[in-house]
């Protein structure tokens, strides 16, 4: 009865400190980035920014969104340019 009563502290014990052992979440570990720039400030890799798109203007980077609004999500004039 003995050994079965150490087993179970043994294990009561290992199962406490297991759940001692999570790392932080936080945005200094390494390996997370976190961004604090405007959407419109775009990137400086060229490959990820659309065409027409001015890299830190505001404007433009609302006429690029409502222009892939347009074109992509918007059903209405694809369907009347289909008519014509």
């Amino acid at each position: 009865m003995s050994r079965r009563l150490s087993a179970a502290l043994l294990a009561g014990v290992v199962l406490t400190l297991a759940g001692c052992g999570e790392k932080a979440q936080t945005a200094g570990n390494p390996g997370v980035r976190k961004s604090d720039a405007k959407a419109w400030e775009g990137t400086t890799q060229a490959v990820y920014n659309a065409e027409g798109f001015k890299v830190g203007d505001k404007t433009a980077w609302e006429a690029q969104l409502k222009t892939r609004t347009e074109r992509g999500q918007n059903e209405y004039p694809r369907t009347t340019s289909a008519r014509k």
